[in-house]
């Protein structure tokens, strides 16, 4: 019973972070109708930037609390997201919004070598280790353990998905937003500023990006310039298993994955003793998700994109 704790705790904290960049993507596609593949490369950024700023504050005030050291990195890295998540979006995807859908997916996939590229400049080829911020002393959960930069994730993604729900329905930006995947052109004709509605998914969606970024770097001790392509590849996954463009269904396929992911690697490893399922995780959520898209295509909660006509 308590590896089936653990693995559940395990999953959640996983699934937080798969869902918070899956709301980037989903964000995007259900007003733009375009995957932005560049976006595990925000987390990277994130994460990478993050680390920085962590450094410098162990430099500089030692004594501060880690939670405080913690958000200190997250304030820091959100602008820096927002600002290349902005630029990704003006330079490279406004001139293309009404090209071919190939050209948007060649052009993401190119910004995403680019960004590494640029890291991989920036900070090196070599992991970088993240400092140890929280205290080391877990918590127990009817025999699993789950540590405090564990409890202050899934903490910080509820709050980040809680906000972002509260944004979308209840304020004027987030009507403008629905209005605008609900269909683009009416909402033109009806005041919105379908520019400023991107530019606000883009920057919501790289601050998100941001927050997983640096609690992925602190859950995993470690930031690399290549770290955001499996994180994006599953969060994408997350988005399409719960429904493309769909809010709560990002969310909802987002800890659906990083559970299946942890029970299926959990109990593979405990059956066959050498922790095979550890070592092949990643094949139990994409097996979940074809079998998913055979029987229901627009995923868990539906499909929700711009009408286009």
């Amino acid at each position: 019973m308590d590896i089936f704790i653990q693995q559940i705790i395990n999953g959640l904290v996983l699934g937080s972070m798969y869902a918070l960049v899956a709301l980037g993507y989903t964000m995007v596609y259900g007003v733009l109708n375009l995957i932005n593949f560049a976006h595990g490369d925000v987390l990277m950024v994130g994460a990478m930037v993050g680390v920085t700023i962590l450094k410098i504050i162990q430099n500089v005030a030692p004594g501060l609390p880690g939670v405080v050291k913690l958000i200190i990195a997250i304030l820091g890295a959100i602008p820096v997201c927002v600002a290349v998540n902005l630029i990704i979006e003006r330079v490279a995807y406004r001139r293309l919004r009404n090209a071919p859908r190939l050209a948007p997916l060649i052009t993401a996939i190119g910004v995403s070598i680019l960004l590494q590229t640029f890291a991989m400049m920036i900070w090196g080829r070599s992991p970088i280790p993240f400092p140890t911020v929280m205290p080391q002393e877990s918590f127990n959960i009817a025999g699993a353990l789950i540590s405090q930069t564990q409890v202050m994730l899934l903490i910080l993604a509820f709050l980040s998905m809680i906000g972002l729900v509260l944004l979308v329905e209840r304020t004027r930006m987030g009507r403008a937003m629905r209005a605008t995947a609900e269909n683009p052109r009416v909402a033109g004709l009806m005041g919105v500023d379908a520019n400023g509605v991107i530019v606000m998914t883009f920057a919501i969606g790289a601050a998100l990006a941001a927050v997983a970024g640096v609690m992925w770097g602190a859950n995993y001790s470690s930031a690399q310039f290549a770290m955001g392509f499996v994180p994006g590849l599953k969060a994408f996954s997350a988005a399409v298993l719960g429904g493309i463009g769909n809010i709560y269904g990002a969310m909802v396929g987002g800890i659906l994955l990083g559970l299946i992911e942890s029970l299926g690697a959990g109990y593979i490893g405990d059956l066959t003793g050498n922790f095979l399922g550890s070592q092949y995780q990643d094949i139990f959520a994409f097996i979940v998700l074809i079998i998913v898209l055979t029987l229901r295509p627009s995923g868990i909660m539906g499909e929700r994109v711009a009408d286009r006509a």
